[in-house]
């Protein structure tokens, strides 16, 4: 049986280029990832801000949806 060895930056260099090729090839799958968490992560912030503000009610939020605010 053959022993194959490779150092750290060698493995490193390897691990980097199949990354690289792997989001090249599949750029769709990555953008929606991305884009799903930058979604999350604004979620997130605006759930935090709204913890601090004063409740508002169903009616007054329907208003503003509807232009009527």
């Amino acid at each position: 049986m053959t022993e194959i060895t490779l150092d750290e930056s060698k493995l490193k260099e390897i691990l980097k280029s199949a990354i690289i090729e792997l989001i090249q090839e599949q750029k769709e799958v990555f953008s929606d990832l991305l884009a799903e968490v930058i979604e999350d992560l604004a979620l997130e912030k605006a759930i935090k801000e709204g913890e601090n503000t004063e409740p508002v009610s169903r009616e007054a939020i329907f208003k503003i949806l509807e232009g009527k605010g």
